[in-house]
């Protein structure tokens, strides 16, 4: 399918490029004065600082296409003057106290997945890296049903010591976190928080910022923890204000969050195809709002993204045959997969209407098999984007909120943009539904002559995006890619308000500087 889009062939495939395995001499010696290395050094312990090159660009870096196109033609951008592993949140605390004094920039890398360029230190400076030391589950209360947490515990860890809980808590019963994004095995607790994410499963647990219930920072401005209720009326929420905050008012060092009971057993999968992306997105729409329980994961794709799903997954030729003499028709059907976990009554339920009210827009049922490929392999699949790019093909993905009454316009002028330029591939899915709305996820795929190429159609198809009433991150947060729209997407007296809460947080701008949030931009570039 490929070499067919790009009018390639095996040839092609014979030789990689720009894998980024040359040596590179960066020559970069540290800003710091060394009083002020030592000082740090000091209280971090030993062995937990470090000024080589290659630690310092790898902790400078995420997950994004430009950074790999980047780093695969040896080229470095910015990176920090020492990279420094905190044993603990005092540990945090005298550092962002000695660093406010010296007016010495603060970064922070926990699972480096950022794909909106927000670990960039772009004024040098110190880089923390919360996941060496603060990575564990530190309290697990059975009847709160609620863990405390350390921010840069990863995702299979954490997942794995909540399923444990009997063995590792003395707990009666085996829990789970909800959240499980893509990035799950690459990502960590803190940083689900501090971006706003979404797990796939968040139509049923919730979003992260659903899922937090207390949160502890270390600010300039000082160390607070919020109340972990699960509902006050004191105002507004100082909680609330800090998720999704990038790093930008503070450093997320410790978390209460909500967990679930864990009943795998009773996980009911799903699949269904559609006639067509409205008839999909009419019963999407019903499911959400039907008031009658939700999925775990739900997923419907698009017309292009569905035919080139079923040829990855390689639909049975009499199949396809079948299903075009029923009227589901190449690059018109459009595929579902989900499942519903929970209690075994409940998984029943709401199977059985998600079934009819499927059932009732056109869907014929497909079975479990679908949802339970997609599942098996979706953590593997973004590895093809590595794969892909050392012959010179780039895989990479926009996602954005829409109303449901504005996704028809939204898809449309998004999609046309992206298939105007010649030989791109461009594929749609929504995986978040909610009763107001869903998401758009867009994939493109394409070949690009330079760097420059794919940043200017990249930042284009974003603008596009804004324009036709998308927002401008659905569950990756804003970082500095995002940041030049953040003023025209939310207007000046929204960003006012947050300027004012960085102003308080960080009166000397040494908390994540350099544009994170768009909080600090010192010009407005959207190209």
């Amino acid at each position: 399918m490929i070499k067919k889009e790009f009018g390639m062939t095996d040839f092609d495939f014979k030789n990689k490029q720009n894998e980024g395995r040359a040596l590179v001499s960066i020559n970069r010696p540290a800003c710091l004065s060394s009083t002020q290395v030592e000082a740090i050094s000091q209280i971090a312990g030993p062995g937990n600082t470090s000024t080589n090159e290659y630690e310092r660009t790898r902790y400078a870096y995420g997950k994004t296409s430009e950074e790999m196109m980047e780093l695969g033609r040896q080229v470095v951008r910015e990176i920090a003057d020492l990279v420094v592993h905190p044993r603990n949140k005092q540990d945090v605390q005298n550092i962002v106290m000695y660093c406010n004094r010296e007016k010495i920039p603060i970064y922070v890398f926990s699972g480096g997945s950022s794909v909106t360029l927000g670990l960039r230190p772009v004024k040098a400076g110190i880089t923390l890296v919360l996941s060496t030391h603060m990575k564990k589950l530190l309290e697990l209360n059975e009847k709160n049903q609620t863990a405390r947490v350390q921010p840069g515990m990863f995702g299979p860890a954490y997942e794995t010591a909540l399923n444990h809980a009997p063995e590792r808590f003395m707990a009666r019963r085996r829990y789970t976190c909800g959240h499980f994004p893509q990035s799950f095995e690459h990502s960590t607790v803190g940083g689900w928080v501090v971006t706003l994410g979404s797990g796939q499963a968040s139509s049923y647990y919730g979003d992260a910022a659903d899922i937090v219930l207390s949160q502890e920072y270390v600010t300039p401005a000082g160390t607070f923890k919020t109340l972990d209720f699960t509902s006050t009326a004191t105002g507004p929420k100082i909680h609330d204000i800090m998720k999704g905050s990038e790093g930008a008012f503070g450093i997320l060092v410790e978390l209460t969050m909500k967990i679930f009971r864990h009943m795998p057993a009773n996980r009911r999968y799903f699949s269904f195809i559609f006639p067509s992306w409205k008839a999909a997105v009419s019963a999407s729409r019903e499911i959400a709002q039907g008031e009658f329980g939700h999925p775990a994961v739900y997923r419907i794709s698009d017309s292009e993204e569905t035919d080139r799903g079923l040829k990855l997954y390689d639909l049975p030729k009499p199949v396809d045959i079948i299903l075009q003499k029923l009227g589901y028709m190449p690059m018109q059907r459009c595929l579902c997969l989900g499942n519903i976990e929970g209690d075994r009554d409940y998984t029943r339920l709401v199977k059985r209407k998600i079934k009819k009210t499927c059932k009732q827009h056109g869907a014929i049922y497909s079975g479990e098999y679908g949802a339970k490929k997609w599942a098996k392999t979706r953590y593997t699949e973004p590895c093809m984007r590595e794969d892909l790019h050392d012959y010179g093909i780039i895989i990479d993905t926009l996602e954005t909120s829409v109303t449901w009454s504005n996704l028809h316009r939204l898809h449309q002028n998004v999609r046309a943009f992206i298939k105007q330029r010649p030989k791109t591939i461009s594929m749609t899915h929504a995986s978040h539904i909610y009763p107001q709305g869903t998401n758009l996820y867009f994939i493109f795929i394409g070949r690009f002559d330079d760097i420059d190429d794919y940043r200017r159609f990249h930042r284009a198809i974003i603008g596009c995006i804004e324009k036709n009433g998308g927002s401008l991150s659905h569950h990756h947060g804003i970082g500095r890619l995002m940041a030049p729209w953040m003023e025209k997407h939310l207007g000046k007296v929204q960003m006012d308000v947050l300027r004012a809460l960085k102003k308080h947080f960080d009166p000397n701008t040494i908390m994540n500087p350099g544009g994170q949030l768009g909080l600090d931009l010192e010009h407005q570039d959207t190209h």
